[in-house]
């Protein structure tokens, strides 16, 4: 097992990596017996592993709320129904939550937690690899609007991370790759070296080779871990976190989260911003080629869809929380490995970007 420390002085918390980790003692990864749990879960993840982890904890103490599965569950209604779970439990401040399942069930279960009783205590068991390197750590949660991806939020550190690789063996392979968006996100703006790995250890990530697989989760988290331990609420270097999010986000709003993962969404919205970056000279030409060949060796689109207007584009990303003042607050590349906050785009720039990632 690899460790890995998020430091948030009081609010720190271990994010602890293996094989095999799920159903051993809850108790050494901070799930505690002695008061309530509530699992939340989906109808994907349940079946597989929701026994394993009530196997870890006292099962009289333990309860679970199994939700569908998907992107466009994750409204205020289903939010509605984990809070009325945990009235119907008779859950205290000594309750934890615990969440098994991929990011739509950490962001889910996370917001819960911070609204029940104003804040009690939450655990993430990621079971996809988008939440094991990226929606897991952190403290973001939160739902959907119809106009908008998370926005409605708060931030609430959870207790401790469980990743637990033996989950991916069951994962599909689109989603596998969805996730591979965010490890490439992460090394796209401040790990020149990893992206390099990345671009090295295609064929064993591909094969899902357990000691990879360690190693990327664990670098990829160690990266996270250091910007969020800088800056948790994201008033400066945490937006680079965002690199292809604002596109990303304005396509599953404008698709009604039906045709893309949130991870193929991001590929194609850092190749935007990639392209963008090349156009403003901020970057050397080839750089979005680079990065487009490395999504492709793991099976992530690149290319926005012929009816995606760059009008349209850019109506959906005025909602986008990182629009300050009125202006879009993008994040481009200098180079690789190497990210930067850019706020003074304009429409026209950015259209000029997207229309460049639509098919030839």
């Amino acid at each position: 097992m690899q460790t890995v420390k998020v430091e948030l002085a009081e609010r720190s918390y271990n994010v602890n990596i293996g094989s095999g980790l799920l159903g051993k003692s809850g108790a050494a990864f901070g799930i505690q017996n002695e008061s309530s749990n509530l699992i939340i879960s989906n109808e994907t993840v349940a079946p597989l592993y929701l026994q394993a982890l009530k196997d870890s904890v006292d099962d009289s103490n333990v309860h679970a709320l199994i939700l569908p599965d998907g992107e466009r569950f994750k409204t205020l209604e289903y939010w509605s129904q984990i809070m009325d779970k945990l009235v119907d439990i008779r859950a205290s401040r000594d309750t934890t939550l615990i969440t098994l399942g991929g990011g739509v069930i950490g962001d889910m279960g996370g917001f819960a937690a911070a609204s029940y009783m104003r804040g009690i205590r939450f655990i993430q068991v990621p079971t996809s690899l988008l939440a094991q390197v990226d929606a897991s750590v952190g403290g973001k949660t939160g739902f959907n609007h119809p106009q908008g991806k998370n926005l409605i939020g708060a931030f609430h550190q959870p207790a401790s991370v469980l990743v637990d690789i033996k989950t991916l063996a069951t994962l599909p392979e689109r989603e596998f790759s969805a996730g591979m968006a965010e490890v490439i996100k992460i090394a796209a703006i401040r790990d020149a070296d990893f992206l390099h790995w990345l671009e090295s250890n295609s064929a064993n990530i591909n094969a899902r080779n357990a000691e990879t697989l360690i190693s990327m989760i664990q670098r990829s988290i160690a990266n996270k871990a250091d910007v969020v331990s800088a800056d948790e609420r994201e008033a400066g270097v945490r937006a680079l976190l965002n690199f292809g999010h604002s596109f990303a986000h304005a396509l599953e709003t404008m698709t009604d989260y039906k045709t893309y993962l949130h991870g193929e969404a991001v590929a194609i919205g850092m190749m935007v911003a990639t392209r963008l970056s090349e156009q403003k000279g901020l970057c050397a030409t080839g750089l979005s080629d680079r990065l487009g060949a490395l999504l492709q060796s793991f099976g992530l689109p690149l290319n926005m869809p012929d009816n995606a207007q760059p009008g349209e584009i850019l109506e959906l990303m005025k909602l986008d929380k990182k629009v300050l003042a009125g202006s879009h607050r993008l994040i481009l590349l200098e180079a690789a490995g190497m990210g930067l906050i850019d706020s003074n785009s304009d429409d026209k720039q950015i259209a000029v970007a997207i229309s460049a990632c639509k098919q030839p």
